[in-house]
């Protein structure tokens, strides 16, 4: 296993992060069996670890709390707010209301006085980020976390926050985790430069693109037993024209996988950790099996020929596919941010 240090912190941290949304009631409810899983990871090198309040409501945490009890100080551990776990107002978002509740719902399941790494699941633009910002720095403050960061931010949001954070002598997000993969390049444009150049870490998620790299779905039609595949079939099915453009590089990339003697998945996580901006991956497996296979892509090494052959498929700084469905920007959603009214016009 290799490491890396995670932007400034001065913390080091395995190349392969366990994500741990599959552990719980959407993935895998057998609390013995993640824990196993995740003991499984430390013992091959794995030190990093992230989860999300959000993840099987607040079930996830709890298995990572029972797993490190005894295994804390060697594990860097993140998680995640944003997304409401119950119905309610003020029960979601990035205002320090919500935040300075959320943090300590996320200790007491974690079973753990701090976390290394805490995470703005998404943006949100109902709050000032000053007063995201603030609740941060003084959770850092009050030893209840160590660093924090954002997640699927675009790149604009990023440099906001970077500025605030000067002016009003804040702590800065340390990092970023932005949805990569071989079919998901559209933040090798703004994002990931942009990370490189204010010194912060990337943890990417979703390597294998929703299973369309997993080497379990092919244009043949075959979905041989892919839990995703069954979850969500229209997202996968090879008739439908917006999946052309997946199954056309799924096929090639399975033979580049094949010339350098290795699969597909592990060619997958290969070529994340081959950009220089990013720190980590991470890989979010349900079984043990998913483990190892995670664990095998950590020593393999991408040649240039290999990553110029991908480049050719899947142009840099491309998408195959809308790469987050769960958050868009309210200048698209909302109609009165990119709409005049009739009124005005």
């Amino acid at each position: 296993m290799r490491y890396r240090t995670l932007g400034a912190t001065g913390i080091e941290v395995s190349t392969h992060c366990l994500g741990a949304m599959m552990f719980g009631a959407v993935g895998n409810p057998d609390h013995d069996d993640c824990i196993r899983i995740i003991h499984a990871a430390l013992d091959r090198g794995i030190n990093f670890v992230d989860t999300a309040d959000m993840y099987s409501a607040g079930e996830s945490e709890e298995i990572v709390g029972k797993a490190l009890k005894d295994r804390r100080d060697d594990v860097v551990l993140a998680t995640k707010v944003h997304f409401p776990l119950t119905e309610g107002r003020n029960r979601s978002g990035n205002s320090r209301r919500w935040i300075t509740r959320a943090v300590d719902d996320s200790l007491r399941r974690l079973g753990t006085d701090w976390i290394d790494l805490y995470q703005v699941h998404r943006p949100d633009h109902t709050t000032d980020i000053e007063e995201t910002l603030w609740v941060l720095s003084d959770l850092v403050s009050a030893g209840k976390i160590r660093a924090f960061g954002c997640s699927a931010f675009p790149a604009e949001d990023i440099v906001e926050a970077y500025h605030v954070s000067g002016d009003r002598g804040y702590g800065r997000f340390r990092t970023n985790q932005p949805p990569y993969s071989m079919l998901a390049r559209g933040i090798e444009r703004s994002v990931l430069p942009t990370c490189r150049r204010l010194g912060m870490g990337v943890l990417t998620y979703s390597p294998l693109a929703f299973g369309f790299l997993s080497g379990k779905i092919r244009r043949n039609g075959s979905l041989d037993g892919s839990a995703r595949a069954a979850l969500a079939p229209a997202r996968f099915d090879p008739a439908l024209p917006a999946n052309a453009a997946k199954y056309d590089a799924v096929e090639q990339l399975v033979e580049v996988a094949d010339g350098i003697g290795t699969t597909l998945p592990e060619l997958a996580l290969a070529f994340v950790t081959s950009h220089p901006a990013v720190t980590s991956v991470i890989s979010g497996p349900r079984t043990m099996e998913q483990l190892e296979g995670l664990v095998t892509a950590a020593d393999l090494t991408l040649d240039d020929k290999t990553l110029d052959r991908i480049d050719e498929i899947v142009a840099p700084g491309t998408d195959t596919y809308q790469v987050d469905g769960v958050w868009q920007p309210q200048s698209l959603t909302n109609l009165t941010q990119r709409r005049r009214l009739v009124s005005d016009r």
